[in-house]
């Protein structure tokens, strides 16, 4: 299997090493991809956030491409389950997950095998886009927010709104929330979207003002 699959533009040798580690560390994902059993489901979901990001931003710079690709890192290490099913949960597992995934990317990109190596600084810069911070005031963080936010509603919304334990209320309340955290080219993608028709009229519904 060729784990790289996605071409993520023109890098330089020592970001190409970058992203074959990454995409390694991807691959050990033992959950397969819904689309494709002989691929791990966060390499499957990492490529999907690249191919996001080229619509997004297709002058991404080299960190932004990075820190797209580093998605949910080892993730599967720190399930949603292993903390409360509230609200508080939730956002207590989140806040975790962004800063030991932070963490894990940047010891990656401090390995050896990168030559010549990342400066500080470029390292710095992707663990921050990992983390997400200064979202308000970032334009390359919001990008990587409005590119999660658009494999979501490609990828997976239609399995999500399936779930029986949700009804329709509480999915258009996680369709506003999700709308809310995208910029006006985030939301424009959205709307260009191939969707179910399902998922069409939930998401029409959500942006009727409250």
């Amino acid at each position: 299997m060729d784990i790289v699959g996605t071409p993520i533009g023109d890098f330089a040798p020592n970001y190409e090493t970058a992203l074959r580690l990454i995409d390694l560390a991807h691959a050990q994902d033992p959950r397969p991809s819904k689309r494709d059993e002989e691929i791990p489901f966060e390499l499957d979901y990492a490529q999907k956030m690249s191919q996001w990001l080229f619509k997004r931003k297709p002058d991404a710079s080299p960190e932004l491409r990075l820190a797209c690709r580093a998605q949910h890192f080892r993730r599967w290490e720190l399930p949603r389950s292993s903390y409360p099913m509230t609200r508080a949960g939730y956002l207590t597992w989140r806040a975790k997950q962004k800063s030991v995934a932070a963490t894990q990317v940047a010891e990656l990109l401090a390995s050896p095998e990168i030559q010549p190596p990342l400066s500080a600084e470029e390292i710095g810069r992707i663990s921050a886009l990992v983390r997400k911070e200064n979202l308000a005031e970032d334009e390359d963080t919001q990008a990587l927010e409005d590119v999660a936010c658009l494999v979501f509603l490609d990828d997976q919304f239609d399995d999500f709104e399936s779930k029986s334990e949700l009804d329709e209320d509480k999915i258009i309340n996680i369709l506003r929330k999700t709308w809310a955290k995208m910029s006006g080219p985030g939301q424009a993608l959205a709307l260009q979207m191939h969707l179910s028709e399902k998922a069409k009229i939930l998401i029409q519904k959500a942006l009727v003002p409250e």
